[in-house]
């Protein structure tokens, strides 16, 4: 696979870029490098490797659920700037 000239015209096209004919060359070199890079993945031995998600070990590190009191609707409403019927009252933001 390899990327031209006019690759790179049509995605600076979709990002509404202006490119200059250097800058479209330029580009058009480094991602042709980039894929040749990636093409070496190829060439590697996976046959006995086993599929993962991620390349650490995943474990669950969330608490365990417990009941608990919560905090009471005074206490919520104690610092707040406007209160109105037991609830927070912030400015409209729509007209």
């Amino acid at each position: 696979m390899s990327i031209t000239v006019k690759d790179v015209e049509h995605v600076a096209n979709l990002a509404r870029l202006e490119l200059s004919e250097q800058e479209k060359e330029q580009f058009t070199e480094q991602l042709n490098a980039i894929l040749k890079y990636a093409e070496k993945l190829g060439e590697l031995d996976t046959d006995n490797v086993e599929p993962t998600s991620h390349v650490l070990p995943v474990m669950n590190v969330m608490r365990e659920d417990r009941v608990h009191e919560s905090v009471t609707q005074e206490t919520a409403l104690k610092n707040a700037p406007d209160e109105e019927d037991g609830q927070f009252k912030v400015p409209a933001v729509l007209e």
